[in-house]
C-alpha cells in the first residue's frame, strides 16, 4: 500500500481509520484486517448470499420498529424483552446510560474500551480510572477495585469482561459476589461484549443475574460475535426498571433493515454460529503460540477474539502500525492512544491461520529484519513516545481523570498539579526474557521460517471467591504528593416491574466523594494511569463485602438467560 495512507492515522479522531477510507486511498482492496474485532466465520458464504439477493429490498423499505426486532432477538436468547433494550451499536447504549443513569461520577479500570472514559468525560463526570498493571498481566483483582471505589466515593462503576483490549477474564462467581458488594451504588454495568468467545466456563454470562438486580446493567454485542459491525446492533440487559428506562428514550426506528433482516435469519442459523465460536476460540491456541514464538515478543492470555502484546524492548508501535500496513498490506492496532496503555503494546485480532502466517512473517522482517531499518529505534531518540500517548498525558495533567470538572476546580486553585509525564524510559521493569539484547539483524530477504505446532493451553482452574469479611472503616482520604443460539427457547414469561431501590445508607464512618482534581488516597500521576509505573502498593484489600439484602427473587427461577449452548 502506498505509504500516504499512513497519514488516514493522524487524520482521524478515531484510534485507526476505517477500512472504507484505506480502501479509497489505496488500489481499491483493503488490508489484511487484524484491528477490528469480527468474527471471521460468521456469517457464512451462503448467508451472505442471500443477503446480497435481497439487498435491494433491504435498502428500499423501512424497518419494523424496536419492538418488533427485540421481541425476536429475545425469543432466540431466552429473556424476557422487557428486560432488553436494542441499541444503534453498544455505543449508543452506552451514551444513553451516561446520560440518564450515571449522576456525578464512574469508576472504569483502564486500560479498556475507550467509550467508558470518554464518553462520561464529556458530559463533565468524574472518572475515576483504576489502573491494571502490566506486572500483574493486566488482572482486575475486584477486591481492590472495591476497595478504590469506595475511597473515592464513586457512585457508578463499570467492569469488562473480557476486557479489552487485554482479553482478561473474571469468573461469573467473582463477578456475582462483586455486584452483590456494590449493591448500593446507583449503577454497576458488566460489559460482556466479548464474551461469547470466552471458554474458561461453561456458562459465563452474569445476564440472568442482572435481571434480578435494582442497579445492575450487562452490555451485550452483536456486531462482534455475529462478525457484522457494519450494521451496528448490540442491546442490554437489566430489570424491567431500568431497561425500560433505557428504551423509552430510543427511538422508534433506531434499528436498520440489515440489523432486522439479519436477527430473523439466526433461528435457521444456530449450528453455523456455534461452529465460528468454536473455531474463533481454535485460532486463538493457534496465533498465541506462533505470537510467542517470536523473540521479545509477550502475549497475555486472553478470552477475547484478540491477543494483546508487547513489542519487544524499544520497538515503537506507531513504526511498526505503518510498515506492517505500507510494506505488508496488514492492519494492527496500536494502542497507544489507549489511556492505560503505550504505544508498546499492540491488539491483534484472531484470525484464520493462513493470515496469522502473513503476519507473523511480517512482525518477523519490521522487528527484526534491516529491510529499510528496523522498527526498534533507538530509546535516546525519543520516538517510543507516540501523539496519542502525549495527548493522553496532556488530559490526566490537567484532570486526573477528573473530566471537565476537574479542569474548572485547577482554574480555580482547588486542583494539585501532577508532576511531567514520565518519559518512555522510566517504565515499568521488563520481565528479564524482554531485557535480553534483540537478536542480530536476519538477510534481507529471510528464507521462510516454520511455524512450531500449537501447544493446547489449560484452561484457567476456577478462582475461588474472595472472602467476605466484615466491613472495615474507612478513613477519610488524606491528599497526597501526586505520583450460540442452539436450539432456541421460548421466551419466557415477563416478570413483574421492579420497584425504585432504596438508598442504602453509608457506614458511619464513609466519606464523601474526592473533590474533582485531588488525588485519592494512592493516587495515580499520569504515567502511573497509563500503565508506565507502578504506583504505591495499596492497603491489603477488605475483601467483597455484601450490600444489604433487598429482598430480590431466588435466582433459580429464572431461565438460562445467557442464550447460547457451548459445547467445547
Amino acid at each position: 500500500m502506498p505509504d500516504n495512507v499512513t497519514s488516514l492515522f493522524r487524520n482521524t479522531a478515531a484510534h485507526s481509520p476505517s477500512m472504507a477510507a484505506l480502501t479509497r486511498e489505496s488500489d481499491g482492496s483493503g488490508p489484511v484486517d487484524f484491528c477490528i474485532p469480527c468474527n471471521p466465520y460468521f456469517p457464512t458464504p451462503a448467508m451472505f448470499e442471500e443477503m446480497a439477493a435481497r439487498l435491494r429490498e433491504i435498502v428500499t423499505y423501512y424497518p419494523s420498529g424496536a419492538d418488533t426486532i427485540t421481541a425476536e432477538l429475545c425469543g432466540l436468547l431466552q429473556l424476557p424483552p422487557q428486560c432488553v433494550a436494542m441499541g444503534n451499536g453498544s455505543t449508543e447504549l452506552i451514551t444513553w446510560i451516561d446520560h440518564l443513569l450515571v449522576r456525578e461520577s464512574l469508576a472504569v479500570p483502564v486500560p479498556t474500551f475507550g467509550r467508558w472514559t470518554d464518553q462520561p468525560m464529556e458530559t463533565g463526570k468524574r472518572v475515576d480510572m483504576f489502573p491494571l498493571q502490566e506486572a500483574n498481566g493486566f488482572g482486575l483483582d475486584l477486591a481492590q477495585y472495591a476497595e478504590f471505589i469506595r475511597a473515592r466515593g464513586t457512585r457508578a462503576a463499570v467492569v469488562c469482561n473480557p476486557n479489552n483490549p487485554d482479553g482478561g477474564y473474571l469468573h461469573k462467581q467473582q463477578l456475582v459476589q462483586f455486584m452483590d458488594a456494590m449493591a448500593d451504588l446507583d449503577l454497576v454495568v458488566i460489559d460482556e461484549s466479548f464474551l461469547e468467545f470466552a471458554d474458561a466456563e461453561a456458562e459465563p454470562s452474569v445476564v440472568q443475574e442482572a435481571m434480578l438486580r435494582p442497579n445492575v446493567i450487562v452490555l451485550r454485542s452483536l456486531g462482534k460475535n455475529f462478525g457484522l459491525h457494519g450494521i451496528r446492533f448490540g442491546y442490554l440487559v437489566a430489570n424491567p426498571a431500568l431497561a425500560g428506562r433505557v428504551r423509552s428514550m430510543l427511538p422508534k426506528w433506531n434499528l436498520n433493515s440489515f440489523a432486522e433482516h439479519v436477527v430473523f435469519m439466526l433461528r435457521e442459523h444456530g449450528p453455523e454460529y456455534a461452529q465460528s465460536l468454536l473455531q474463533v476460540r481454535r485460532d486463538r491456541l493457534d496465533m498465541a503460540s506462533h505470537l510467542s514464538a517470536l523473540p521479545g515478543l509477550t502475549v497475555y492470555p486472553s478470552q477475547g477474539n484478540f491477543l494483546f502484546v508487547r513489542l519487544p524492548v524499544g520497538a515503537e508501535g506507531t513504526v511498526v502500525r505503518d510498515r506492517m500496513l505500507t510494506e505488508h498490506r496488514i492492519l494492527v492496532r496500536e494502542c497507544g492512544n489507549k489511556i492505560g496503555s503505550s504505544s508498546r503494546f499492540l491488539r491483534l485480532v484472531v484470525r484464520p491461520q493462513v493470515d496469522v502466517r502473513r503476519l507473523v512473517s511480517g512482525l518477523e522482517q519490521v522487528l527484526y529484519g534491516t529491510r529499510r531499518g528496523t522498527a526498534v529505534p533507538e530509546l535516546s531518540t525519543g520516538t517510543s513516545y507516540s501523539s496519542g500517548t502525549a495527548a493522553v498525558d496532556r488530559l490526566m495533567n490537567e484532570t486526573n481523570g477528573a473530566g471537565v470538572q476537574g479542569l474548572a476546580a485547577q482554574a480555580a486553585g482547588a486542583g494539585m498539579p501532577l508532576p511531567a509525564a514520565v518519559p518512555m524510559g522510566g517504565g515499568t521493569p521488563v520481565p528479564a526474557a524482554a531485557q535480553a539484547p534483540p537478536p542480530a539483524p536476519a538477510p534481507q530477504t529471510p528464507a521462510p521460517v516454520p511455524l512450531p505446532a500449537p501447544v493446547p493451553t489449560p484452561a484457567p482452574a476456577p478462582m475461588a471467591p474472595a472472602a467476605v469479611l466484615p466491613p472495615a472503616p474507612v478513613p477519610a482520604p488524606a491528599p497526597v504528593p501526586a505520583p450460540a443460539p442452539v436450539p432456541f427457547a421460548a421466551p419466557v414469561p415477563v416478570p413483574a416491574p421492579v420497584p425504585a431501590p432504596v438508598p442504602v445508607p453509608a457506614p458511619a464512618a464513609a466519606v464523601g466523594p474526592t473533590p474533582p482534581g485531588v488525588p485519592a488516597r494512592g493516587g495515580l500521576t499520569a504515567a502511573q494511569v497509563r500503565g508506565m509505573t507502578a504506583p504505591p502498593a495499596p492497603a491489603p484489600a477488605a475483601g467483597l463485602t455484601p450490600a444489604p439484602a433487598t429482598g430480590w427473587p431466588n435466582a433459580q427461577s429464572w431461565p438460562n438467560a445467557a442464550g447460547m449452548d457451548r459445547t467445547g
